[in-house]
């Protein structure tokens, strides 16, 4: 008797410019991973917001793939989604048949991911909050962090490092348990333990 096929599941990492989403596909797949990313130019500087990310010198323009097999039942097919608006028109293909999602959360340009957050709202994707914990940057606690974006209370937020395989593939566990939850009962998963407590800045 052949071993029944895996379940594969789709899902999508999103968020602002620069928040980690290309790093996060790569540091857990067992793939290597697609990457369709370009060197930014003097082109693109009126359009392309690199305040906060002045280090960053290539792009992702169409998305990025990777695969993990989280059980030997289960593997996940991870598309990463541009994040700049100029090629948001890419994101309903992308979205299309997709279990959940991610969305990377950068707390220095908090704001950059306000539309992956209303896409998936809009559009009743599960997602989960993943606040990728840059070096450097401050930390805030979950309530101000779902306050800042206005998420509903049974949106998942978590803490990651999006270079970290371990750390990545719990965000991924979460998105999973989270989508299904959503299937089954209205209610989101619970919610896992915060950062230290930091008044968030004006202006997120």
């Amino acid at each position: 008797m052949h071993a029944p096929a895996p379940v594969a599941l789709k899902i999508l990492v999103a968020g602002g410019f620069g928040a980690g989403k290309t790093t996060f596909v790569g540091a857990v797949s067992e793939i290597r991973p697609l990457r369709t990313e370009e060197l930014l130019t003097e082109a693109g500087r009126p359009v392309d917001d690199t305040s906060g990310v002045e280090h960053k010198r290539t792009t992702t323009v169409a998305m990025d793939f990777g695969r993990i097999t989280l059980r030997p039942d289960l593997v996940l097919y991870l598309f990463g989604t541009p994040g700049q608006d100029r090629f948001w028109f890419l994101w309903d293909e992308l979205a299309s048949g997709a279990l959940g999602a991610v969305v990377l959360a950068d707390t220095r340009r908090l704001r950059d991911c306000f539309a992956a957050v209303d896409y998936f709202e809009r559009r009743g994707i599960p997602f989960t909050l993943a606040v990728n914990c840059f070096d450097g940057a401050t930390r805030y606690p979950e309530e101000a962090v779902r306050e800042a974006l206005d998420l509903d209370p049974g949106v998942p937020v978590v803490l990651c490092d999006a270079r970290d395989r371990e750390s990545v593939k719990d965000v991924l566990v979460t998105v999973v348990e989270n989508a299904r939850g959503s299937r089954s009962t209205s209610a989101g998963t619970a919610r896992p333990a915060a950062c230290s407590a930091t008044t968030p800045p004006a202006g997120w």
